[in-house]
């Protein structure tokens, strides 16, 4: 803490004193207001003309900027809603009351009461018949509060970002207004909302390294779920054939513009559905909520404008890697021969990698970058795609799609294999994959989902979308920091 900040800290302390020395409780229990700030603003732009109809005001809010003088005082009051001025006056307080204006400061919060008139400035404002004491701010405010820049404090003292930039809470607003017209699309599809576990005894349903933990009253190590996938696939067996899930799952996984280790996903699973009805559905979806939250299925990203409205392109994924690369995955079917084939195009690659992983890899080098409208890159290989079923015309290709946008994946989807024989052999190559390579991030195999489809699932189609990476595209956004309010950040020390 800097010297100026200390000696602002104490002075603020010394004006608490003060103010609890006359008798007044600085922290009340609750303010009654009549109207947020905008409201009033909008009550005077109607009746203004009528000064008789104007009712009295009582709006609180966190001060945000002061002019104390000498019989006449302005202070700003901002809620959640916006801002208003406010007047007081030395006549219409007294001496007393208006003598403690001297010990508020920018970040207090205070409730106002009075009536609605415009200054010469033609600025509406609240003339101050009596005011409450709401909550003193020990800390001051950053200095540029009011457009605060620095990366690193807006990402660690979010409240500080909120406080200081509107376009800031104007993002997680729409984050919100997202998430809830994704759930008004599929509760109207038919959909039914349910929740599974986060803690479970077996990380599966992604390719991806969990976070491990330990219940001590069952002595046993639980991890953080990865996925929702197979939790809700076992509620299709048990019988309900549309559900969805919006919730939070947990990678251990680097952190990056695209990457934080615990995201919102939105899974949904449709029985008698296969991954070309989940396209559909995708693409609905998508272009529904721009249209609900934003107005229209066209997003500006840089000099970039995004246009979500269906159809979207669906391309194989053998022939976008191919046509982007020069390379034919099928044409190399080990992973030694598809790893000298990349370092012969010389495209950098790790050494060791699956054969799954050097095709995710291409994938990732040479073609996500460019798919920059929406695309849907369908029919993954096997080794790709252990939870997805085949096609019926080539069974080393799975009915499964990724969706693009904006350069990055936005979410994926199979119709889901409902064999349980089939899936008990998948699981075994995952953990072989596992063995050969020491790669953390495959399939583990989870007997209870299988005991659960040796009973029997519908075809089913299912659907993953990262909710995070959905409100970068739609709020023109470029780090996924940017629309989660408290990212994961490393270590200050």
């Amino acid at each position: 803490m800097t010297e100026r900040k200390e000696d602002q800290t104490r002075s603020r302390l010394e004006k608490l004193q003060r103010i609890k020395d006359l008798g007044i409780n600085p922290y009340p229990t609750r303010y009654q207001r009549s109207h947020s700030t905008q409201e009033a603003v909008t009550i005077f732009r109607e009746k203004g003309d009528n000064p008789d109809e104007l009712p009295q005001i009582r709006v609180a809010g966190r001060i945000t900027a002061m002019r104390i003088m000498g019989k006449a005082s302005f202070m700003d009051i901002r809620d959640g809603s916006g801002r208003i001025q406010v007047y007081f006056k030395k006549d219409t307080l007294g001496e007393e009351k208006y003598g403690l204006l001297h010990d508020f400061d920018i970040g207090d919060f205070l409730g106002v009461e009075g009536t609605l008139f415009k200054t010469r400035t033609e600025e509406i404002t609240i003339q101050v018949s009596g005011f409450t004491f709401l909550s003193k701010a020990l800390q001051p405010l950053p200095e540029k509060w009011h457009g605060l820049t620095d990366v690193e404090k807006r990402y660690r003292q979010r409240y500080l970002d909120l406080i200081s930039n509107e376009e800031v809470r104007q993002i997680f607003r729409m984050r919100s207004q997202v998430i809830s017209s994704m759930r008004r699309f599929l509760d109207g599809q038919g959909f039914m909302e349910v929740e599974t576990p986060v803690l479970q005894s077996i990380a599966a349903g992604a390719l991806a390294k969990p976070f491990a933990t330990h219940h001590h009253a069952l002595d046993r190590d639980l991890y953080l779920r990865i996925a929702t996938e197979l939790h809700l696939k076992r509620l299709i067996v048990g019988g309900f054939e549309k559900v969805y899930e919006i919730g939070r799952v947990f990678r251990n996984e680097g952190i990056s513009i695209k990457h934080n280790p615990e995201f919102t996903t939105l899974e949904c699973y449709q029985a008698y559905a296969d991954y070309k009805d989940v396209m559909d559905l995708t693409e609905q979806m998508i272009s529904s909520i721009a249209k609900e939250v934003l107005g229209t299925t066209q997003v500006t990203s840089g000099e970039t404008t995004i246009d979500f409205a269906p159809p979207w392109p669906r391309i194989p994924l053998r022939d976008i890697i191919r046509d982007k690369s020069g390379i034919d995955f099928e044409e190399f079917p080990g992973a030694a021969s598809l790893e000298a084939k990349i370092r012969q195009t010389g495209i950098p690659v790790d050494a060791g990698l699956s054969w799954a992983k050097l095709v995710d890899h291409l994938l990732s080098q040479k073609v996500e970058p460019d798919l920059i409208q929406p695309t849907f890159l369908t029919d993954y290989p096997v080794e790709l795609s252990p939870l997805a079923k085949r096609k019926p015309e080539d069974e080393q290709l799975t009915e499964r799609f990724e969706a693009f946008c904006g350069g990055m994946e936005i979410a994926n989807a199979f119709s889901e294999l409902n064999d349980p024989l089939d899936q008990r052999d998948r699981f075994e190559e995952q953990e072989k994959m596992r063995a050969e390579f020491g790669d953390e991030e495959v399939e583990r195999t989870d007997n209870d989902f299988l005991t659960a489809l040796e009973h029997g699932m519908p075809p089913t189609g299912g659907l993953g979308i990262g909710i995070d990476r959905l409100v970068m595209l739609l709020t023109g956004q470029h780090s996924i920091r940017e629309v989660i309010l408290f990212p994961q950040l490393r270590s200050q020390e």
